[in-house]
């Protein structure tokens, strides 16, 4: 389904008979104007097909039996930055920090990390955690610091101080 201001389309398959119904409750999740929502996963009924068919199930995530855990940062306009994570069993787990000041200036993997950060804070470590994140630079800058040898190092990471 594609929203804009001005107009919504929903594309179904061909042979595909739609009822007034489910037409009428998208247009209205379209037109509502209450700003950002929270993304609930259900892997009931109809849901069940789709979310078991996104990439973190593709993975195992829903049957993974420890922490699951998302998180993400915000580098803005004006200097404004910020990091958070959710824990995705615990909706109420979730923490949210301003990273650095704005007069020192931050890459964009810095508050992709400083959130990476707050998410293994958060998480006993007697308890695995599975960390979703859509930052390839984090992760790569991750597997440079963790693993056994003398390759394992914070030495001249930019973001060490995270």
């Amino acid at each position: 389904m594609a929203v804009s201001e001005d107009q919504s389309s929903c594309w179904v398959h061909k042979d595909l008979t739609v009822t007034t119904k489910p037409i009428q409750a998208l247009l209205t999740a379209a037109r509502a104007s209450s700003g950002k929502d929270e993304c609930q996963v259900r892997l009931t009924g109809i849901e069940r097909e789709y979310w078991m068919g996104i990439e973190i199930s593709r993975l195992g995530g829903y049957g993974f039996r420890g922490t699951i855990t998302a998180g993400d940062g915000s580098n803005q306009k004006g200097g404004k930055v910020g990091a958070g994570y959710v824990n995705l069993r615990k909706q109420r787990k979730r923490q949210q920090r301003k990273v650095g000041h704005e007069e020192e200036g931050s890459s964009s993997n810095r508050p992709e990390l400083a959130a990476f950060v707050l998410a293994l804070r958060g998480t006993p470590v007697t308890k695995s955690m599975l960390y979703l994140c859509d930052n390839q630079a984090r992760l790569k800058a991750v597997k440079r610091w963790v693993g056994a040898g003398r390759k394992a190092t914070l030495v001249r990471a930019p973001d060490a101080d995270i």
